[in-house]
């Protein structure tokens, strides 16, 4: 994605792939697979949902990941308690930062509302430093934003 307009096209295939749906699993399974397919020099993609007071995997494309993440830990963590996108140029120099996986260098994590409340996170990792950038932020954002009252919460 290289500009705001690949990102909204994205929005648009995400909303019409969603839009019969009411499972929630299934559609982040489907997001996350639609994301993996059009997002460059990524190794990571998915979602993390809120249960029992912390972050528990939920849908996602890469390799295994960490299951549970504390609300105060991690990118993840930080993302979902203080209700703010995290986009981390090299995850080695964020303080806290939980490897899962040793192969990932920068990270991006934005988080989904339903109702004015904080219910999970999209998180999405690089095997590259500095690979997310300003136009990455907005068009997450954007993505996420034109979603997350339709994905079955």
């Amino acid at each position: 994605m290289n500009t705001l307009n690949d990102y909204q096209l994205l929005t648009k295939q995400a909303l019409a792939l969603i839009e019969n749906e009411s499972d929630l699993i299934a559609n982040l399974s489907n997001l996350s697979a639609l994301l993996n397919m059009n997002l460059d020099k990524i190794n990571w993609v998915g979602f993390y949902l809120l249960k029992d007071q912390q972050l528990i995997l939920g849908p996602f494309q890469g390799n295994v990941a960490c299951v549970r993440i504390d609300l105060d830990k991690g990118v993840c963590g930080k993302a979902f308690s203080s209700n703010t996108t995290q986009r981390i140029a090299d995850v080695h120099d964020f303080p806290g930062h939980i490897a899962c996986d040793a192969a990932s260098q920068s990270e991006i994590v934005v988080p989904i509302n339903v109702n004015g409340k904080t219910v999970a996170v999209l998180d999405i990792d690089s095997p590259i430093t500095e690979r997310f950038n300003e136009v990455d932020e907005q068009g997450l954002n954007y993505f996420v934003e034109q979603l997350q009252s339709q994905l079955g919460f």
